[in-house]
């Protein structure tokens, strides 16, 4: 009989321990990772490191430390757990805000409007603020940083080369000057301009003016204008377009200069027309922040029937010019002659050295010589090359 009771009393208490055991599961949560524990779909507790039993209707959720912490679960819910509020970093990105990430020193991520949590303890997080609401960017961040292309959507680039120099505008306002170089800002509700001006010496051509001559000959003028830029203020902001407003003013002075002179006169003043441009420009110029450098008369083309005209009176000159040359040579040649003929007449000795001269030249020309008659043709050839007689 109570052989029979020890039976039941273990009986029953080995069900009871095959009903305790499934009703209770054991869990492992390992070094870096945590749990959270959920029944029938609501969060009930926090689980660490470590060993952990659980009810036969909980489940357990495990994530990593080293890696953000998004879960699907109602955040506002599980942070009313104080132990898992006090696990985490809560990071809080509101509208017109961005949060850089670093990792351990190394940058990550951009977090933009929204709720981040993180885990404490396992990964030293570092988070800079942005304010997008201002332009300048004043934050501890490095330009390598600010050269990676998560930045490029928030971060805009003006550069300006050697040669210039720039004007920031915000919302159409002038803000400041800007010099050589990359100027870095952050993309704000309100729009930034950067205009940029050329400071080295510029050329502007002003062709194909067709212009009547005082004598109203037609004549097509192509001028060049050097100039700089002196004040960028006043060429940018203070004018509407500075470089059309100097093509303007150096047409009207180029047309004035030429209509108050003749085609002759236009042409033979054309080095003059240069100096009167540069004068009748300077203060104007000024005015719209240029300083003109210089400039000069590139082509000057004349109707067909008019240069072919010219051509023909420089044809003519020309041969007028040749003819007097002929002439005054021919004068030159024959009072050359007449003292030579003066001067043989005046010196007997002059004149038989000069007969000699040329019997000697027409001698060199002979390479034989033949004689027919009698003794009285050598008596005369005798009588030719005698020099004494």
């Amino acid at each position: 009989m109570l052989l029979l009771l020890g039976l039941k009393i273990r009986v029953t208490s080995i069900i009871s321990y095959l009903k305790l055991k499934t009703m209770f599961t054991r869990t492992i949560i390992n070094k870096g990772t945590v749990g959270l524990v959920f029944k029938n779909e609501e969060f009930t507790r926090f689980l660490e490191a470590g060993k952990h039993w659980l009810m036969w209707n909980e489940k357990v959720v495990v994530f990593k430390k080293n890696q953000p912490f998004y879960t699907s679960y109602d955040f506002e819910v599980l942070l009313l757990n104080e132990d898992l509020k006090a696990a985490v970093e809560i990071i809080e990105v509101a509208d017109g805000e961005i949060v850089l990430r670093y990792e351990n020193g190394n940058f990550k991520a951009v977090l933009q409007a929204g709720r981040y949590a993180f885990w404490k303890g396992f990964v030293d997080y570092k988070f800079v603020r942005v304010d997008l609401s201002k332009k300048e960017i004043t934050e501890p961040i490095s330009l390598r940083i600010l050269q990676r292309t998560e930045l490029n959507y928030f971060i805009q680039v003006f550069k300006i080369e050697n040669y210039e120099k720039g004007m920031l505008f915000e919302d159409g306002k002038f803000v400041k000057m800007l010099d050589n170089g990359l100027h870095r800002y952050w993309k704000t509700a309100v729009p930034l301009e950067v205009k940029k001006a050329d400071m080295r010496q510029l050329q502007l051509e002003v062709n194909g003016q067709e212009i009547l001559t005082k004598d109203k000959a037609a004549v097509r003028a192509n001028f060049v204008l050097q100039y700089r830029i002196a004040d960028i203020e006043k060429a940018i902001v203070e004018t509407n377009d500075y470089v059309k407003q100097l093509y303007v003013m150096t047409q009207l002075a180029l047309r004035e200069y030429m209509s108050s002179y003749t085609l002759d006169e236009v042409l033979d003043k054309k080095e003059e027309l240069a100096v009167y441009i540069k004068k009748a420009l300077a203060e104007r110029a000024t005015e719209f922040g240029l300083t003109i450098m210089g400039g000069g008369m590139k082509d000057l083309i004349l109707p067909g029937e008019v240069r072919e005209i010219m051509n023909r009176v420089l044809v003519a000159q020309k041969q007028a010019q040749a003819n007097t040359i002929t002439r005054r040579e021919e004068t030159a040649s024959t009072r050359s002659l007449l003292n030579t003929a003066k001067l043989l007449e005046e010196n007997e000795m002059l004149f038989r050295l000069k007969e000699m001269e040329y019997v000697e030249k027409i001698a060199d020309k002979i390479t034989g010589i033949s004689v027919s008659g009698d003794g009285k043709v050598l008596d005369k050839l005798r009588d030719i090359f005698a020099v004494g007689k």
